[in-house]
């Protein structure tokens, strides 16, 4: 069963003067139709102005089509009734978690949505407590956000949405504001929640290495979908992707250029294991 259901989502931002007339029209988003399973982990890339954040803020209902429809778990975001309910379905992470994060102390932090939600005081601290678990963090459930890097702030930031439960998480572009480790550190996080805690993902990125983990990946090129497939098969049509304006992993443009210099490599080479794998079947 689907999570998210887009189909022939359109979206434009109007700009007005101050009389309230029309100065312009930019459709960010124009014919997009896409669906996320239960459980899935989906990356979706994109150039600047492609579209990617603005098909996030439909899915947390935070923007609503101008054209289309969207589906949340079976909700129609257009349909004010039910913001509440997608909002706790489908968790928001943005790319600064010092937006995210409102409390002096780590734990008080991440039970703070649930309060909000008029969970139980003895639940709201399992809660707590499992979300920081989950994410890595529960040795510093005392400690001030403040005094922690930009990796352990984002997850966090995931923690206190993780505390809410929702059935989805959709990232947008969670680590873009961080240094590699503190990427590493957040996408093994985003990873652990989608398989162990089966929570369905939806990552905006454009960190191509962030890619190579999810199931599915979606491409977007001024507000349309222009490639979807694993990312194997992504990878591997190279020169489309880079059409977009997008990079490939490093790794998968080394084996590129030496496949196109004579090397029987295969296409889509996504981690540095498959890369010497290839080589020394080829020096057998």
């Amino acid at each position: 069963m689907e999570m998210i259901k887009v189909e022939d989502l359109a979206f434009e931002y109007i700009r007005r003067d101050e009389d309230g007339n029309v100065e312009s029209i930019n459709r960010a988003i124009d014919g997009v139709t896409i669906d996320v399973k239960k459980g899935d982990f989906v990356a979706i890339l994109g150039a600047n102005g492609s579209g990617k954040s603005t098909l996030a803020k439909h899915i947390n209902a935070i923007l609503y089509p101008t054209e289309g429809i969207v589906w949340v778990n079976g909700m129609d975001t257009k349909d004010d009734k039910n913001l509440w309910d997608i909002r706790q379905t489908a968790g928001m992470v943005f790319q600064n978690p010092d937006n995210q994060i409102i409390a002096t102390v780590v734990e008080e932090d991440v039970g703070f949505g649930p309060e909000n939600l008029g969970i139980p005081s003895k639940e709201i601290w399992e809660r707590v407590e499992k979300s920081l678990e989950a994410v890595g963090m529960l040795e510093y459930r005392t400690h001030s956000p403040n005094k922690l890097s930009g990796g352990q702030k984002q997850r966090v930031a995931i923690a206190g949405i993780m505390a809410m439960k929702p059935a989805c998480i959709v990232l947008d572009e969670p680590t873009a504001m961080l240094d590699p480790d503190g990427r590493k550190e957040v996408i093994s996080t985003v990873r652990t929640l989608n398989k162990k805690e089966k929570v369905t993902v939806l990552l905006i990125t454009h960190h191509m290495d962030e890619v190579i983990y999810a199931d599915r990946v979606i491409v977007m090129n001024e507000g349309h979908v222009v490639m979807q497939g694993t990312p194997k098969e992504i990878f591997s049509r190279v020169d489309e992707v880079k059409s977009y304006r997008l990079d490939v992993p490093q790794v998968t443009e080394l084996a590129y250029e030496l496949t196109k210099a004579g090397l029987n490599l295969p296409e889509g080479i996504l981690s540095v294991e498959e890369f010497v794998t290839a080589l020394n079947q080829l020096s057998r």
